[in-house]
């Protein structure tokens, strides 16, 4: 290229109505230098989900998310609030958690200077002669934190917009699921060699079903969704809940009180950057895509249901077949992402959207948005 990656030149045919529009070049799935924008101006400055609020149940518990902005401290203080501390010891730095777990204090595995739940330094072993050290003047980094619907959002900048304010008409468009009275279930993760995008274009379109998934979910259908807001969606009618496979007879009851958009069929939307929620008629799960490398991805997959789900006789055993649709249905989305990934590599142009792929799209220009130069 003779001039910038980010010059807006380079993709204005990205930029012109689906039906016209060329999909993003192979470059912004290979090149470190795109991935590393995308990191300062897309995740470094937009909201981040970490997790639900049931995970949290008592003062002390925690989950670690290892995001690309650095890894955080998610826990509950002795207040039963909600906090996000940077994972790294105000002495020299040293990470001071590890997965998820519950502790009375937080101790710094190095030279064990100890903190409490609300973030304050309150051990500092052979510090005793240093000169003006105030422990009070080194707290835990506390990050903005924010929730909605049970989920759990973090964001690396200082000063952020409320995440309602983000969301925009997310929040009214899923009440009826009630998901703040959900609770988490379980989950799977993976490691996928493929750009994050690419995992994120995935999961907005059912184009590749009929191929993708042509033994286990078959083709589905479907259509967009009005959005307004830091957010895609697209809908996939079926009377059904589509969170088991086709043919399973085992699924649960629907959700008590949906409105009729959310008894329509699942609802597939993307959370910026990098979070799909999937609202179904009886469940709700997540796909939570964390870019590691230009060329590979940590993938979290959870669920939720209703609590009167829950306390149904034999629900464990009721469940295992949602798991199953999501653990087959997931790798088979993986194994064709890391097949797209490769042909990424080779020097081509870019190709064209089908009307199926409205919120690609979307997203697309969205990513633009955030890395082009203005």
């Amino acid at each position: 290229m003779t001039c910038s990656l980010f010059d807006p030149a380079h993709y204005q045919t990205v930029r012109k109505s689906l039906l016209q529009a060329s999909t993003l070049p192979p470059v912004c799935y290979t090149s470190p230098r795109f991935f590393d924008r995308e990191i300062e101006r897309i995740f470094l400055r937009n909201w981040q989900f970490v997790g639900r609020e049931e995970q949290l149940a008592a003062p002390g518990e925690y989950i670690c998310h290892d995001g690309v902005g650095g890894s955080v401290i998610i826990l509950r203080d002795a207040d039963m609030g909600l906090r996000a501390y940077a994972n790294s010891c105000r002495h020299r730095g040293s990470r001071l958690l590890d997965g998820d777990g519950r502790c009375r204090r937080i101790v710094c595995p190095y030279h064990g200077w100890s903190y409490r739940l609300d973030g304050r330094l309150v051990g500092t072993p052979g510090m005793q002669q240093a000169e003006n050290f105030d422990p009070g003047d080194y707290p835990l980094i506390e990050l903005p934190l924010d929730t909605w619907a049970g989920f759990i959002f973090i964001h690396y900048a200082g000063s952020p917009p409320p995440l309602a304010q983000y969301l925009g008409s997310m929040v009214d468009r899923f009440a009826s699921h009630r998901g703040d009275e959900m609770r988490h279930v379980g989950s799977l993760e993976f490691d996928i060699d493929a750009n994050w995008k690419l995992l994120a274009e995935n999961a907005l379109e059912a184009y590749h079903t009929g191929s993708v998934h042509r033994a286990t979910l078959g083709q589905q259908d479907s259509r967009p969704v009005d959005t307004s807001g830091n957010w895609t969606a697209l809908l996939v009618e079926d009377e059904q809940s589509v969170a088991t496979l086709p043919g399973e007879d085992k699924s649960f009851p629907h959700i008590d009180g949906l409105d009729a958009e959310a008894r329509a069929g699942a609802c597939f939307t993307l959370v910026y950057p990098s979070t799909q929620l999937v609202f179904a008629q009886d469940c709700l799960w997540w796909l939570a895509f964390s870019p590691v490398m230009v060329d590979r991805t940590r993938l979290t997959l959870g669920a939720c249901f209703p609590q009167s789900t829950i306390r149904l006789p034999g629900f464990e055993d009721r469940v295992k077949p949602y798991f199953e649709r999501w653990r087959l249905a997931t790798a088979e989305d993986n194994a064709i992402c890391e097949v797209q990934q490769q042909g990424q590599r080779l020097a081509r142009e870019p190709g064209r959207f089908a009307p199926g792929e409205f919120a690609v799209h979307a997203f697309s220009n969205w990513v633009l948005d955030q890395v082009l130069e203005r």
